[in-house]
């Protein structure tokens, strides 16, 4: 089988690749070319900016047997890829999309469903932060809906998949690693809020499986989309304390009211990068109920992405452990008689 992967130098992308050859499947990989990629010559590389006329020309007149696309933001990437891959020459397109289609729709309740997509979308925040996030989810909503009338109109053999928070050895992003390193350096830890936030993320090797069962198995899903993320749906404060129990740390954890944290000058996503309005919490009963996706416990898969960044760790932090000193000045200002003693409790 030979499979096109749009971006995929980076991260989930990364690990399906590796999946693919390692099935004996061939590969080509197409993106800027702006990072290295470790496949060396097992993979073809095209180099080009999708949103140029070099997308097209690289692939004008190519067939192949399934397109993986990472790297398609905005309706204008999605149509695109319907011209170049309709008429056959793509046997099936997976489109990786995002949780966050569900948080911008007006009203939307959670955990979110794939039939809780439709709905009005709420207008873009002011706070330029928030107008960010909300233009990719708005971003990648379009192109699910190109796909979608895509299917309708001349079944382009599309399926979508969505996905929320990832989290994988050496993750790029170093939001895991960033927890790591405070549970490491024993100080008190701000939980926003007391740490009640429930969480239901993904790890990305069983991203990577999914879509690779998908593509080579799966012409029944064309048309359709799937939610794929953990079953369990832990509080913020669980998995610290399974972090902390893999690491062997003793955790102080100092409930602050987020609104404190700001308040103080402090960036709440660098202290708890799963804190905040822009974490989506999917329910994955439609991906296990018709393509039998299951997915790795919370526990197992945390362990594996703690023992990596033991064997590996960075010599710098993430550049948010830059603020560490002030989150513990502002935990001893919370709580002055009990950022010392350590959290109770186990992740049992």
């Amino acid at each position: 089988m030979h499979v096109l992967v749009i971006g995929g130098t980076r991260f989930v992308g990364r690990l399906l690749v590796f999946r693919l050859l390692a099935a004996g499947h061939r590969v080509t990989v197409l993106n800027r070319g702006t990072l290295e990629d470790p496949f060396g010559q097992r993979i073809e590389r095209l180099r080009a900016d999708r949103t140029t006329p070099d997308f097209a020309r690289l692939v004008a007149g190519r067939s192949v047997d399934a397109v993986v696309d990472f790297a398609a933001y905005h309706r204008e990437d999605a149509a695109g890829a319907i011209a170049a891959f309709g008429e056959g020459r793509a046997g099936h397109y997976v489109f990786v999309s995002t949780g966050q289609v569900y948080l911008i729709r007006r009203g939307c309740p959670t955990p979110a469903r794939e039939s809780d997509y439709e709905g009005p979308v709420m207008p873009r925040p002011d706070a330029p932060e928030d107008a960010l996030e909300w233009d990719y989810g708005a971003g990648k909503r379009a192109c699910e809906d190109a796909l979608a009338e895509a299917w309708a109109r001349c079944r382009f053999p599309a399926t979508r998949i969505r996905i929320p928070m990832v989290h994988g050895e050496r993750d790029y992003h170093r939001r895991l690693e960033g927890l790591l390193f405070r549970l490491l350096d024993t100080g008190p830890l701000l939980l926003p809020d007391g740490g009640r936030t429930p969480l239901r993320h993904v790890y990305g090797g069983e991203v990577a499986r999914a879509i690779a069962d998908l593509i080579l198995n799966r012409p029944d899903t064309f048309g359709q989309t799937y939610n794929l993320c953990q079953d369990e749906m832990p509080s913020l404060r669980y998995v610290l304390l399974a972090l902390a129990e893999s690491v062997g740390a003793r955790p102080r954890f100092v409930s602050v009211p987020a609104r404190d944290i700001a308040a103080a000058g402090l960036d709440v996503r660098h202290a708890s990068p799963f804190s905040g309005r822009w974490m989506s919490l999917l329910d994955p009963a439609r991906a296990r109920a018709e393509i039998g996706f299951s997915h790795e416990p919370l526990r197992s898969y945390l362990g594996k992405i703690v023992a990596s960044f033991l064997s590996h760790t960075p010599i710098d932090p993430p550049g948010g452990y830059r603020q560490r000193q002030a989150e513990i000045d502002l935990a001893a200002r919370m709580s002055p008689a009990s950022s010392d003693k350590p959290a109770e409790g186990s992740c049992e």
